[in-house]
Order: C-alpha cells, then structure tokens, then sequence
C-alpha cells in the first residue's frame, strides 16, 4: 500500500514542483497581523505537519543518512495531503560535538533538506536545540552552567542560521520546544521535563536561583538567541513553541508569558491540544496567546478530545489562530484506515479532515 501511495504522491509532487526561485519568502504581513509572500504579498496560511518521529519513533537524524528515500517519501505525502509547512525537530546532540563547535556534516545534511523542502514546495518551520531522546544528549553540555548553556545554545543557532539564510524554504525558525524557566528559590536537578512516549519535550533554560522574574529571564534568552540568529539571517521569521501553561494564571507557570517575551519575537507559538467537554476553555488559553502579532497553533490533535470536539475547537480558532500545524508520522491515510486500533482510526479521520479542509483554512476556497 505505501508503494501505491508512494507513486501517487511523486506523480503529484513532480507536476506541482517549485524551484528555489519560484518558492517566495515568508514574511509577517504589513499590519502586523499575519503571513504575506514576500514578492507578492499574498495571504499565507501556516497549514502543516509535525514532522518529529517516523512510524517507527525514529528521531529525523536517527535515519535522515541512511533512510533518505523515506524522507523523500514523506515530504512528497505531506505535500499531496495539502501541507504548505512541515515543522521538523532538530536535536542539539546531533549538531555540535562541543560548546562552540558544530557538526559539519549535520548541517550539510540540514542544507540538502532545505534543497528538497524547496523541490517539494513546503516551507520548514525549523524547531532546534532538542533533547528528545536523553541518551543523546551529551554529557558535557548537561555540565554546563545557565550562562554556558545559553552561550552554547547561542553556537547552535548561528551555526543553523548561517546555513539556511539565504534558502526561501524556511518559515521560522522555532528556538526551543516547550522551553520552561527553573521555578523557586532551589537550584533544580534536571534540564527536562519528564518524558512522553520516551522521549523529553519540555526543557528547562536554566536551573539556578533567579533573583529576576521568571518572565524576565525568558525575555533575556529569547533576545539572545534571536540576536544570535540575527547576525547571520535577518530576514527569516523568529517564535518559539509554547506550552499552554505559559499563561499568568494559578496554577503551574512556564515563565514564557506571551506578551513579555515577544519583543523579540515575530510571532507567537502555541501549542494547544483541546481536552473532552473544554473546547471553550482552550479557546479562552488561545485568545491569552493573541498579544497583537500572527498566531499559530503549532501543535494539536485529537489526543484529549473526540474528533468532533477537535474539528470544533479547529473551526472557532480561527478568531485567533493565523495558521494551525498538526501531525503526520510517516504512515499514508490508506495504511491508517486498514489498521485494527483505535490510535489508527484516529489518525486516519485526522488526515482525512486535514486534505479535505486544508483549502478552506488556508484561504483557498
């Protein structure tokens, strides 16, 4: 079946292919409020995958050098299901062997992404300094104090910056997945969070005591990493990937608050999952995050809801949301729909829905 969908997919993608040259930048619209093409100034509407793990779990640099063929595969399915973004996820480890010190061959492996990503028509959404899988994670950099490990993380992003300035194939760059700042008075132990599915989504940017605000020291490491994209890329677009908890509210805080750390920043990132009878809630969280500049939902799915609840929470987001970013991990729609589980049907129905509206919440109809 993924021989069948394979041919479809590469049949489509090589009648809609774009060059380098026919694929405009991105950038925030001149009101401020959302994505226009650079050259035209067309709407543009963030409408994609997390890309994160294949079917197998697998981390993109766990296979990217040996596995090539599947990522081409994928990005060409992604492309026939409607995705104009592909957010992918790449881990810290795997791109420097040293504080100040980058991988060369992970950032030419990056740049033959960025010629495939261009060849395919989909902009990246480039999310970095992940630690997903902890044994990956180098010991020395875990070693580091609070000012070395942003110092070191500073190093990454220049390193990714300077190889992707001038490909038009990259939305944003995304500074860190679900950051969080250390709460309290005590010096924390461990830089991520607890694990899901094995692998570490939430990462902590410091572990000593603050005197600062928590908001503050937020701001501060967005400015310095911007600021350190900045120096090789000033063109591309800038967020970072928030948990919903960002918000100045009782209860469990992450010290991103929206509109303290967005100076910085070209949009804000979300990521909202709905939960089974609070679809207004999280459109009440959502609107927290709509601080005056393009919103975007960069993950959601039917994990807490039905798909009915889901589809609605989709359709009222739009008051806020500017584009909405989902999951695709590798497996083709007809392959979920032969499937015996549950997690299967789900999937199904999700890319079913995601084909079938992709024009109307892009614009396109």
């Amino acid at each position: 079946m993924r021989t069948c969908s394979l041919i479809a997919a590469l049949c489509f993608m090589s009648a809609n292919l774009l060059t380098a040259a026919e694929l405009d930048w991105i950038q925030v619209s001149p009101n401020g409020k959302s994505f226009v093409t650079a050259k035209e100034q067309k709407p543009f509407v963030p409408w994609g995958f997390n890309y994160d793990h294949d079917r197998d779990g697998r981390l993109l640099e766990d296979y990217w050098n040996t596995d090539w063929k599947t990522v081409e595969q994928d990005f060409a399915e992604m492309k026939q299901l409607g995705a104009n973004v592909v957010r992918i996820h790449i881990q810290f480890g795997k791109f420097m062997s040293a504080p100040d010190q980058p991988r060369e061959a992970a950032l030419k492996k990056l740049g033959e992404l960025l010629t495939l990503a261009e060849r395919t028509g989909l902009y990246l959404d480039l999310t970095g300094l992940g630690c997903y899988h902890k044994q990956d994670v180098p010991d020395w950099y875990d070693q580091l104090s609070d000012a070395e490990r942003w110092q070191s993380q500073a190093h990454f992003w220049s390193a990714v910056a300077k190889e992707c300035a001038n490909s038009p194939a990259i939305f944003c760059y995304d500074l860190m997945n679900e950051p969080v700042v250390q709460a309290g008075k005590k010096r924390g132990t461990e830089w991520l969070g607890p694990a899901l599915a094995g692998k570490h989504f939430v990462q902590r940017i410091t572990l000593g005591p603050d005197e600062r605000p928590r908001p503050e020291i937020a701001a501060a490491w967005v400015k310095m990493l911007a600021e350190a994209i900045r120096k090789q890329d000033q063109r591309h677009l800038i967020t970072v990937g928030l948990v919903p908890w960002s918000l100045e509210r009782p209860g469990l805080q992450s010290g991103f608050v929206p509109d303290k750390i967005s100076a910085h920043l070209d949009f804000i990132c979300v990521h909202l999952y709905p939960e089974s009878g609070k679809v207004d809630e999280a459109l009440e969280t959502l609107k927290g995050f709509d601080v005056g500049k393009p919103l975007v939902i960069e993950e959601t799915f039917p994990l807490k809801s039905s798909p009915q609840e889901f589809q609605e929470f989709l359709q009222k987001s739009k008051q806020h949301a500017d584009g909405w970013v989902g999951f695709y991990w590798g497996k083709t729609h007809d392959e979920y729909k032969q499937g015996k589980t549950i997690g299967d049907a789900i999937m199904a129905g999700w890319l079913e829905y995601f084909e079938n509206n992709g024009p109307l919440f892009k614009g396109e109809q």
